[in-house]
């Protein structure tokens, strides 16, 4: 990328690019397409029988397949090309929505059939997401990903504000099958953009192995404390938030009295308070922490859901729609963000899937969840019940917060590793590979070289290890080794080249200072495996 295209970059944020602003538009024409088939889906079952649970199990088929698929899907998007990915997850998803539109325009989409679609479009939003979260920072400076993620939400949240209403809208007039019709052309148009896109062969990195890139993903998030806390987080907001997704067109039917007008008026109420959020998160990030950004914006939501569900004016809860939107946003930016901020390139979609499986499954889930406790206590109990949740999982925050150095960390490539000198030809998969380090710690810096020491496990785990021990010479207790176990030859030399960074350079160096000598290095083979070199 020239100095010049970095410079306009910076300077006119993210939109300033016009690569970016391509995608980003395309990607907000296919969110309103989204919403509005979402919309007609939902509108299409609300008048049965057993309403609240058939509108929970639509609202679950479009975001359960994420538990399933985004995994490996993050997979995918790390070692494959992810503009192709893109390109062939959405012409599939352009011939679902086709033949949808044309089962229901012939009067052939019985609830079932919907429900079958839904969750196939559903997996391949599921197979896209991971590749759509990886390529922000190629398209951006890391400075402008906050920047970017407040974008990106804004886009999701614009289609939110403007689908329904112009669902709503049309439905007075159409069927539902011009709804569906019109999701299916909007996936074209992100098509279209992503063949203009021409990314730089030099920010692909050489492929892995699926299933080791899988298992490597895994390990990187068990090991990697701030990732896990975002998580906790995203799980306890997520749950009881899902429960207006779930039961929002049974209110508007049944508790206010609507029709669909009144259903998309008050999903654009929504929309709309989270389009005042995202415009003004670049204040509320200069005024508050992350952590009471959470706090708020969880209380906002949850005080929000409790209204709703005693209010019988529609009025007010469009008004509190909007405030509820606000604290959606808010929280779904600062979670992103923290997310995109914190991970490294080379397991970003991976991890960012798993993120996703939490986020986005966890609405699907909840949603499921909230139409069978609706049976029993009915809408009105279920937003009580989900309200309350949501204030206690806010007040929650000083007891679980976002770890203090979340988003701050270096994590620049740093291949700080000394290069493997060996006698031996080895293949990528040999393995397991021994790496042991000696390191010599005076009696009286042991109690520091142990903590340090154990921070230095998960960096060396979260870069591929899957056993670590630290062991100390009977013989010569000045002598402290380090042995961890990597499974392949090839994984091991990713820790030297690919996935070590500046935060795992300064864990180390901060063990090295500890040792009164330079670290000796050995590298282990299994015996036999390899062959000495000519």
């Amino acid at each position: 990328m020239s100095a010049i295209r970095q410079r306009t970059r910076v300077g006119g944020g993210p939109l300033g690019d016009p690569t970016y602003r391509m995608l980003w538009a395309a990607q907000l024409g296919s969110a309103v397409g989204g919403w509005m088939q979402a919309v007609g889906a939902q509108w299409m079952l609300v008048h049965r029988p057993g309403a609240a649970t058939w509108v929970s199990l639509v609202e679950a088929a479009s975001l359960l397949p994420v538990m399933f698929v985004s995994l490996p899907a993050g997979v995918l998007a790390d070692v494959l090309d992810r503009r192709r990915l893109l390109i062939g997850v959405q012409s599939a998803m352009t011939v679902l929505a086709a033949l949808l539109t044309l089962l229901t325009a012939t009067g052939r989409t019985t609830p079932s059939v919907l429900i079958a679609f839904t969750f196939l479009l559903g997996c391949g939003q599921a197979v896209g997401n991971p590749a759509w979260q990886a390529i922000q920072p190629e398209l951006v400076p890391r400075e402008q990903i906050p920047a970017a993620a407040a974008l990106g939400s804004l886009s999701v949240n614009v289609a939110r504000a403007v689908g329904p209403a112009l669902a709503g809208l049309l439905l007075t007039f159409t069927s539902t099958w011009v709804l569906f019709g019109i999701n299916a052309v909007s996936f074209t148009a992100v098509i279209l953009a992503l063949l203009r896109w021409r990314r730089s062969w030099e920010e692909r990195a050489a492929p892995e192995a699926v299933v080791a890139a899988l298992h490597a993903g895994g390990r990187y998030v068990r090991h990697a404390p701030g990732v896990r806390r975002i998580l906790w987080r995203a799980a306890l907001f997520v749950l009881p938030a899902s429960v207006l997704w779930a039961l929002l067109p049974v209110i508007a039917s049944g508790h206010l009295h609507q029709g669909s007008g009144g259903y998309g008026l008050l999903l654009a109420a929504f929309g709309a308070g989270a389009v005042a959020g995202a415009l003004g998160m670049g204040r509320l990030r200069k005024k508050l922490t992350v952590n009471q950004l959470l706090l708020s914006s969880g209380l906002l939501y949850g005080a929000g859901v409790l209204v709703t569900a005693y209010s019988t004016s529609l009025l007010v809860v469009t008004a509190v729609s909007v405030v509820t939107g606000l604290g959606w946003l808010v929280t779904l930016s600062t979670l992103n963000t923290s997310m995109q901020l914190t991970l490294p390139a080379w397991v970003r979609a991976r991890a960012l899937a798993v993120y996703l499986i939490v986020f986005l499954g966890g609405q699907g889930v909840g949603s499921l969840l909230w139409g069978f406790v609706a049976r029993p206590l009915g809408a009105q109990g279920a937003l009580v019940l989900a309200g309350l949740l949501l204030v206690a999982g806010a007040v929650s925050m000083p007891l679980l917060p976002l770890l203090p150095d979340t988003g701050t960390l270096d994590r620049t490539v740093s291949a700080h590793w000394p290069e493997p000198a060996l006698v031996f030809d080895t293949v990528g998969d040999t393995g397991p590979v021994l790496v042991e380090v000696v390191y010599e710690v005076d009696p009286e810096e042991l109690s520091e070289f142990l903590p340090a020491a154990q921070r230095l496990s998960r960096s060396r785990r979260r870069t591929g290890a899957t056993r670590w021990r630290l062991y100390q010479d009977a013989a010569d207790p000045v002598k402290v080794y380090e042995v961890c176990e990597v499974p392949s030859w090839d994984e091991h030399l990713r820790q030297h080249h690919e996935r070590t960074t500046g935060f795992d350079q300064e864990v180390l160096e901060r063990v090295r200072s500890l040792s009164r000598t330079e670290p000796q290095l050995r590298h282990l083979l299994p015996a036999g495996s390899a062959t000495a070199g000519g």
